[in-house]
């Protein structure tokens, strides 16, 4: 049975002084504390822990680290919030053309076009909960339904998917027979070559985007190791063998960012993601890059020059 009590800020300071964290400021530890909760600042002073039963700290350990820490992933996960939200617009309009082209507009809606039919339902089920909320907030679909109210579709696919998720369109794509036509179209336009790769991409940027969204912690955390890496991608990657992300390093934050640049190159040829990364490290030097499973001389990779 649980039976900790709560704790006063007070009392938390105190039991981190006790357990070897260096605290000089108790007043600046206060405001810390009385907007971040102790057991979400707990995720980045845990690696400081030299025991992680009782809890005890490695020498040298400082609060100002622990906030340093803190303050990185934060804007590390506004940066990829940026990029990821430029990926998924590109996406919502590859989906929506090439589908609706080859197709028709309620492609999204056709249970034949899809592999797993089980899938198809939940996926549409949470389509029509996105769609269902925006009918009271978004204008275009309020108008949609009032001006066309004998038609019981859905408004077709550019106005319906505009209102769903990063993570239900990679499962529309993912889930697509490949059979049609649209599935490699758009993988090609990405650089992906076919339906074999992108879809494992576009999960793990869906689940990061969610990461971010919901301001979870993205440093030094384990993140899902099944994307597929091509062997020869068409376009800049990394030419170094040592510095190509290996199957056991799929589950650090580098392969997942190396792929989120891979596209955003495409979409963006033009985009800073290389100097805005560069630039976050340098403003926290006590962070360790290996946390996030970065790679020797990483910015000179052809992928991020």
């Amino acid at each position: 049975m649980f039976k900790k009590e709560a704790t006063t800020i007070r009392q938390q300071i105190v039991r981190l002084k006790e357990r070897g964290l260096d605290i000089p400021n108790d007043e600046l530890a206060t405001k810390y504390l009385s907007n971040i909760s102790y057991y979400r600042l707990g995720e980045y002073w845990y690696v400081m822990q030299s025991d992680k039963e009782t809890h005890h700290f490695k020498p040298n350990s400082r609060f100002s680290d622990v906030v340093a820490l803190y303050n990185f992933d934060a804007e590390l996960r506004l940066l990829l919030f940026g990029v990821i939200e430029k990926i998924e617009i590109s996406l919502r309009t590859k989906l929506i053309y090439h589908l609706s082209h080859e197709v028709d507009p309620w492609w999204f809606c056709n249970s034949e076009i899809f592999i797993d039919r089980l899938q198809f339902s939940r996926t549409l089920a949470k389509i029509e909960e996105e769609i269902s909320r925006a009918r009271s907030k978004d204008v275009t679909i309020k108008n949609h339904f009032k001006k066309h109210k004998d038609d019981l579709r859905f408004p077709p696919s550019w106005k319906s998917l505009e209102q769903v998720s990063f993570g239900n369109l990679s499962k529309l794509y993912g889930n697509l027979k490949h059979t049609v036509k649209a599935k490699d179209t758009i993988a090609e336009e990405y650089g992906a070559v076919n339906h074999t790769y992108l879809p494992s991409w576009l999960q793990s940027i869906a689940q990061i985007r969610n990461f971010c969204a919901h301001h979870s912690r993205l440093w030094n955390r384990n993140l899902p190791g099944t994307v597929k890496l091509l062997s020869k991608p068409p376009n800049p990657w990394i030419t170094d063998d040592a510095n190509v992300p290996k199957q056991h390093e799929f589950t650090k934050l580098y392969v997942h960012m190396c792929l989120m640049r891979y596209m955003l190159n495409i979409i963006q040829p033009n985009n800073i993601f290389t100097q805005d990364l560069e630039a976050l490290f340098l403003r926290y030097p006590n962070v360790d890059p290996n946390a996030l499973g970065m790679k020797t001389d990483w910015e000179n990779e052809p992928l991020w020059t």
